[in-house]
């Protein structure tokens, strides 16, 4: 009789995946590969029980049904303290779940290296001993500028990425004033500022194309007009020049 002891168990491999924009059309062969395969789905909430628009993603393409499916609590509560103790509880959990021997797939929107929750952890979990790996996704901003049959920078233009919030209208400040091409990415609530700071720069709003839910139910790909609602979901690609 041969007995198995924890030692001679092999830990898994944890994955962070970019699933793509919202269609699942657009997620890559190598996502779907290790999705098929993995024993966890796990998907990072910021409350738990909310759902993951990830999941739902993966859902036409991969069979979940005989796979455990686990939700990573990422808290986003304003104190950096409370929002680390988060971190490191799923961590542990993840590691806990890593120790049986099972490989989990972390799905994330868009570009694993595009503002996602995964990249918070991954040098920590590799520091912990344990393998990692990150497998790229198309970001919304790439997909909407398809969509909009616009180039996200052509010849020797630049490109810059940048977030939007008051605390940052510095950052976008400096990239409207040096970028030939600006993406402002996280701008739902931001319309109006984004287009005052163009005005103030003799940017015409015509420059500005929104590329809102890309992929998903309520999608707009278009004008920026000021007092239109948008979904959470939502970019704003600048061109300073007409190509």
């Amino acid at each position: 009789m041969i007995i198995q002891t924890w030692s001679d168990i092999m830990a898994g491999k944890l994955y962070g995946i970019g699933v793509g924009p919202g269609d699942t059309g657009l997620m890559t062969l190598r996502a779907k590969e290790i999705l098929d395969k993995c024993d966890i789905i796990g998907y990072p909430v910021k409350n738990l029980g909310e759902g993951s628009v990830a999941l739902d993603i993966i859902k036409p393409a991969v069979d979940i049904s005989g796979k455990e499916i686990v939700e990573f609590l990422f808290s986003m509560n304003p104190d950096d303290s409370v929002r680390e103790k988060c971190r490191a509880e799923a961590m542990d959990r993840m590691c806990g779940l890593l120790d049986q021997g099972k490989d989990i797939a972390m799905v994330t929107l868009g570009d694993v290296g595009v503002y996602s929750t995964y990249m918070y952890i991954d040098g920590a979990i590799k520091a912990r001993g344990y393998e990692t790996e990150v497998v790229p996704g198309i970001p919304s901003f790439c997909h909407g500028a398809a969509v909009a049959g616009l180039p996200l920078m052509i010849g020797n233009e630049g490109l810059a990425v940048v977030p939007v919030a008051k605390e940052n209208s510095k950052l976008l400040d400096s990239a409207l004033e040096n970028f030939d091409n600006v993406v402002v990415m996280k701008a739902f609530k931001s319309i109006g500022m984004i287009a005052d700071l163009m005005a103030s720069k003799g940017i015409d709003i015509s420059c500005a194309t929104v590329i809102s839910n890309v992929g998903m139910e309520g999608e707009y790909v278009g004008p920026m007009v000021v007092d239109r609602e948008y979904g959470y979901f939502t970019t704003v690609l600048i061109k300073k020049k007409v190509n």
